[in-house]
């Protein structure tokens, strides 16, 4: 799980391990919470629907979910009338479904759905899974949710120097051995990249954007030397 068992095997596991979207999801959260105890730091995506591409209309959130009652209660309190577990893509989800006779007269029907031939369709995760993706998007608007995802940022653009300075992505030589100490090489270059970067900065400021000077003019003296070595 993301190369982390050497961590587990030594001990080392972190509290908290920081993901992009990308890599997330709702069972990662779960498991890496159940199996190794590690809280992980990620937004999960929202819902593929036009109303979350157009940021419009009533989305998932919108409607209230009674879990023991197996059914769903739209904005405008029209109950939905089908409810059936399902797989999608391998993955259990539950299946909601409206009634076109509900949804049919509706007035804000436009803002709900663009089917034609039945009422609105939910699709939700098993209530555990669902409850965790709600929480997660509530604590993506908070400030402090918002600055700890935020340190990801800082691995992220080391990584992306990493691959336009030193390249990285492609091993010059054959053998772990050798590979490593060029990946050892191409880090101690990056700090030297970075300290010469700071004091240096294009805007004459000693904020952390002159991080990124040497990005913007890959050859300093440090990236030829890194070149020539490498």
């Amino acid at each position: 799980m993301w190369g982390i068992e050497a961590l587990a095997d030594r001990g080392l596991l972190p509290a908290e391990h920081y993901l992009d979207s990308g890599c997330a999801s709702a069972e990662l959260i779960v498991g890496a919470q159940a199996a190794l105890g590690i809280t992980l730091v990620t937004p999960l995506l929202t819902g593929t629907s036009h109303q979350y591409r157009e940021n419009a209309g009533y989305q998932r959130e919108a409607f209230a979910i009674d879990w023991d009652a197996r059914r769903a209660t739209c904005p405008q309190g029209a109950t939905s009338r089908f409810w059936s577990p399902a797989k999608q893509k391998g993955r259990d989800v539950i299946v909601v479904r409206f009634d076109q006779s509900d949804c049919g007269p509706c007035p804000v029907r436009a803002e709900c759905t663009n089917a034609t031939r039945w009422g609105r369709q939910l699709t939700l995760r098993p209530r555990p899974l669902h409850e965790l993706i709600h929480a997660n998007h509530i604590a993506q608007e908070d400030q402090d949710w918002r600055a700890k995802d935020a340190l990801r940022a800082g691995v992220e653009g080391s990584i992306r120097q990493a691959m336009a300075v030193a390249g990285i992505r492609r091993a010059r030589y054959r053998g772990l051995g050798k590979t490593r100490l060029r990946h050892v090489y191409s880090a101690v270059a990056l700090n030297l990249i970075r300290l010469d970067a700071w004091p240096t900065d294009l805007h004459g400021s000693s904020s952390t954007s002159g991080l990124w000077s040497a990005n913007r003019n890959p050859w300093t003296r440090f990236a030829r030397f890194h070149r020539h070595c490498t």
